[in-house]
């Protein structure tokens, strides 16, 4: 897979899928990810990349002549994304789809966002990671590389391991996990995982994912469509495990000591 990511500060998302699953993606080859600087297609000595804004208004515009430019120079894959606050919120059916092409770009903004002909004529999608604001978009593209490229074929070593996450094919939250010891400071493993029942296991596992996205996640409960009775009933048979408390909930105390 060929991911282009253009950026004033390319050396950030090049250090960072330069490690761990990322570093080995690309060391097999799984992976060609290309770093282009924007301040590279630039013509002053200044390598301006942003000016002010039309008709007033507080900080710096990204300027669209060094966007263009830089795209057209390199004719990266497409879709070509722009990272930005007013997209699409990013979630795994985006990663999903964009782990299924040959490639794509992402193009990140700094100041106070893009030129907006640079929406209209030049990008072919925007994406967000959240109502949150960044100083740009190299921490968000980071996020949306490592989210795709785990789920291409190969670059993890199990490959159940995206199948059973959170918001993979169950569209639910990932349930409970625990390894060793059985006993940490009083606290126990629950007999079931480790009862070696595996029929047993999986309907536990199943019923905590359940008990966690009714309680954290509502939404996705109802965008599967509601409760299946064979979901319900396993509802009833299996007892939630604790949680610390929710800030969705307006919760902020600590978990149960």
């Amino acid at each position: 897979m060929r991911i282009d990511v253009f950026s004033i500060f390319p050396g950030i998302v090049d250090a960072f899928c330069a490690e761990s699953l990322l570093g080995k993606a690309r060391q097999s080859g799984l992976l060609d990810l290309r770093t282009h600087d924007l301040r590279d297609h630039t013509h002053d000595v200044h390598r301006t990349v942003d000016d002010t804004v039309f008709g007033g208004g507080a900080g710096m515009l990204m300027r669209p002549e060094p966007i263009f430019d830089a795209v057209e120079s390199v004719q990266p894959p497409r879709p070509l994304i722009l990272v930005g606050p007013g997209g699409d919120r990013f979630d795994q059916s985006i990663a999903r789809h964009l782990a299924s092409l040959d490639g794509f770009s992402l193009l990140c903004g700094r100041y106070e966002g893009v030129d907006h002909r640079v929406r209209e004529h030049l990008v072919d999608a925007e994406v967000s990671i959240g109502d949150v604001v960044l100083s740009g978009g190299e921490v968000a593209a980071c996020l949306i590389i490592e989210s795709v490229v785990r789920l291409v074929p190969g670059a993890m070593g199990n490959a159940e391991s995206p199948l059973t996450e959170s918001f993979g094919v169950t569209g639910l939250l990932e349930e409970p996990q625990y390894t060793r010891p059985a006993e940490f400071r009083g606290w126990s493993v629950p007999d079931v995982v480790r009862s070696g029942d595996h029929s047993l296991i999986a309907r536990w596992r199943l019923a905590q994912a359940l008990h966690r996205t009714i309680r954290v996640r509502p939404d996705l409960i109802e965008a599967r469509g509601g409760l299946s009775a064979a979901e319900k009933r396993l509802l009833e048979e299996f007892a939630p495990v604790s949680y610390p408390a929710s800030f969705a909930q307006g919760g902020s105390a600590a978990p149960d000591q």
